[in-house]
């Protein structure tokens, strides 16, 4: 079955999309936990970080340039933060990897 990401990324259910190209799709969380709060996900599906490879490397490398850009096109000088949860227990709601982008606010640590 597919995950709800599988569905944005086929279009099958809308999203605030904010960047795309042929590896990646990144949109505005519909959940927010910060004034900015963008998911940024492969189109390939990966659960998680335990199910990556080797191979899934220059995928990962280029999700995290998608963030910096992302970062910087919505004007986020004053600072971000990073997260992907991994197992229930890390907080993962949703099996396919994906990078929060949250800011707009100062984020505490630790984050709970």
């Amino acid at each position: 079955m597919a995950t709800i990401f599988q569905k944005i990324i086929d279009k099958q259910i809308p999203a605030d999309i904010v960047y795309e190209d042929d590896q990646c799709l990144a949109f505005r969380d519909i959940n927010p936990q910060a004034p900015t709060h963008v998911l940024v996900i492969p189109k390939r599906e990966i659960k998680s970080i335990d199910a990556l490879s080797p191979s899934d490397g220059p995928l990962i490398g280029h999700l995290f340039v998608v963030v910096r850009q992302i970062a910087q096109q919505l004007g986020l000088s004053d600072g971000y933060r990073t997260v992907i949860n991994c197992g229930r227990d890390g907080g993962q709601s949703v099996d396919h990897i994906h990078i929060h982008l949250l800011a707009g606010r100062s984020l505490s640590w630790p984050p709970g």
